[in-house]
Order: structure tokens, then C-alpha cells, then sequence
């Protein structure tokens, strides 16, 4: 039997459950939290998006995405805007406010991942987390990230 400190199953979970609990409490005033968190990022970089093309993306039900996206327009981090080509088609676009949450909401995620990661130097950050994008490659396409996290 091996010692935890030697355990590959024992480290990724402690750190994953620390980097869950910095992160969750960094995104706590974003509505839906970690979710709420994604489909504004992922609307706020690049062309805006239809509804659908963004649940396919992010891997999330549409059902879901309605009230998520419902959210982020109630608190004013984002607008249905008539796509112009097809105006029964609506995209999902950044507000101003919802651009300055993103730019705050990234710095916040990136200080917590710092603070979970504090016993390494940078150089040993990069590293680690070259070799985790390594092991893991990317997701694939329309597998919900959020969900994925949360399983483990």
C-alpha cells in the first residue's frame, strides 16, 4: 500500500478539491458559479455566438443554457442580440458590464489557482501545468467542463 504523498489518485483529488474550493468561492457573486462563469467567457471571446452553437460548445443542455443565459441577462452580463443574417436567430453578446466581470472574474480565478499552487515557484506552475495539458490533452467538443469537475 502506498503512502498518500506517493499516490497519484490522493494528489489529484487533494488538488482538486482545494483548486474547486478556491475557485468556487472566487466566482461565488457569478450567477450559476463555475457554469455562469464559462458561458461568459466562452461569449465574451470571439463573435458572439447563438444559444445553441454555445451549449453545443460548452457541452451543456440547451434546457440548461436557456436559464443560464437567462441569468447572465437578468444581472446584465449579457444580451440576445437578432442576428443580423437571420433575425430569428438570436446571438449571446457581451454587455460592457459583462466584459469588465469577465476581466475581474479572470483575475479573481488566476489569483485562487496561485493561491492553491503557492508551494511552487512560477517556473514550476508552467510547468505543471504544461504537463497536465499534456496528460489530459483538450476537451473534447461538447464535453461540459463544468460537469467533468464536478464528477470527480
Amino acid at each position: 500500500m502506498s503512502t498518500p504523498d506517493g499516490d497519484l489518485g490522493w494528489q489529484l483529488g487533494t488538488l482538486l478539491g482545494r483548486w474547486r474550493a478556491a475557485v468556487e468561492h472566487a466566482l461565488a457573486d457569478v450567477p450559476s458559479g463555475p457554469r455562469g462563469w464559462h458561458v461568459l467567457a466562452a461569449v465574451v471571446d470571439g463573435a458572439p455566438p447563438t444559444q445553441a452553437a454555445l451549449a453545443g460548445r460548452l457541452g451543456i443542455d440547451r434546457t440548461v443554457m436557456t436559464y443560464l443565459v437567462d441569468k447572465l441577462v437578468g444581472c446584465g452580463l449579457v444580451e440576445r442580440q437578432p442576428d443580423p443574417a437571420d433575425r430569428r436567430v438570436r446571438r449571446i453578446a457581451p454587455t460592457a458590464a459583462g466584459r469588465a466581470a469577465h476581466a475581474d472574474l479572470a483575475a479573481r480565478v488566476t489569483a485562487a489557482e496561485d493561491a492553491v499552487l503557492a508551494a511552487l515557484d512560477p517556473a514550476d506552475r508552467s510547468a505543471l501545468r504544461l504537463l497536465l495539458a499534456r496528460v489530459t490533452g483538450a476537451p473534447a467538443h461538447g464535453e461540459d467542463v463544468c460537469r467533468v469537475v464536478g464528477a470527480v
